[in-house]
């Protein structure tokens, strides 16, 4: 048998990998006992994904979302962002392709018929940057829309925070935010410790 944790193989009467110190006595306790009461689950398969319905899938995918944050106004940031990026890399490949082939041709070794080429090529550029001018167009015009309905949604569902009030959401998953706590485990402690002992 192979250790589950260093991967590590090792002798079927062995109870502890000499390498690690994992337990296989356990490990293989767990492998040979099988519960009896559990029934197999289709529906957590992936054959019941591949049967889901396109309506069903979309649902499913949106409430995976928002589990995870992901609302529009965070799809919305994030696609400005890559439009940015996208922009910026396809404007530094043209500039550095411009330069490159410029260089190459000055060079003289090129034939006279391949230099009109090589000075078209930093043209290639061009296609990253209109995908992310693309993106940040879409992000600021189209996609504002659609945060727009989101929280006129979230405003008519019954158990709504009143208008004005901010509504309590999840953070992106991608956040490095942290939460300050309302209190300290150490509050009541620590102001014991400034206040002198009574002599008895």
């Amino acid at each position: 048998m192979f250790c589950p944790q260093c991967g590590n193989k090792q002798p079927e009467e062995l109870k502890f990998c000499n390498l690690c110190g994992a337990n296989l006595f356990a490990v293989r306790q767990v492998v040979a006992t099988r519960e009896t009461d559990e029934k197999f689950d289709w529906n957590k398969t992936w054959v019941a994904e591949m049967l889901l319905s396109d309506a069903e899938r979309k649902k499913r995918q949106a409430d995976f979302e928002q589990e995870r944050g992901m609302t529009y106004e965070v799809k919305r940031y994030n696609e400005i962002k890559a439009g940015v990026i996208t922009s910026c890399v396809g404007l530094g490949a043209s500039v550095f392709l411009y330069h490159f082939m410029e260089a190459i041709v000055r060079s003289g070794q090129i034939p006279p018929g391949e230099e009109a080429i090589l000075r078209a090529v930093w043209m290639a550029g061009i296609i990253p940057l209109l995908v992310g001018i693309a993106l940040i167009i879409n992000g600021l015009f189209v996609s504002k829309k659609l945060v727009e309905i989101e929280k006129r949604e979230r405003e008519r569902r019954p158990g709504s925070l009143e208008r004005g009030a901010e509504q309590p959401s999840l953070k992106a998953a991608d956040t490095s935010e942290f939460i300050q706590p309302g209190f300290s485990v150490t509050e009541g402690t620590t102001k014991h410790l400034s206040v002198p002992e009574k002599k008895r």
